[in-house]
């Protein structure tokens, strides 16, 4: 494994990144949010037929 320097700067910005993705993590649900992501690319590529 190569060993890469980068400021602290730079590292406490990465760190504080990853916890917001975590907080994030716990309030959404990304299973729902991918089925919702995939209904979309349905309709729009038209294999949705209308029900109602």
């Amino acid at each position: 494994m190569e060993k890469i320097t980068i400021p602290k700067e730079e590292y406490e910005k990465m760190k504080r990144q990853i916890a917001k993705f975590k907080e994030l993590e716990e309030i959404i649900d990304f299973n729902l949010l991918r089925q919702f992501k995939e209904s979309l690319e349905d309709i729009k590529a038209g294999r949705i037929r209308r029900v109602a």
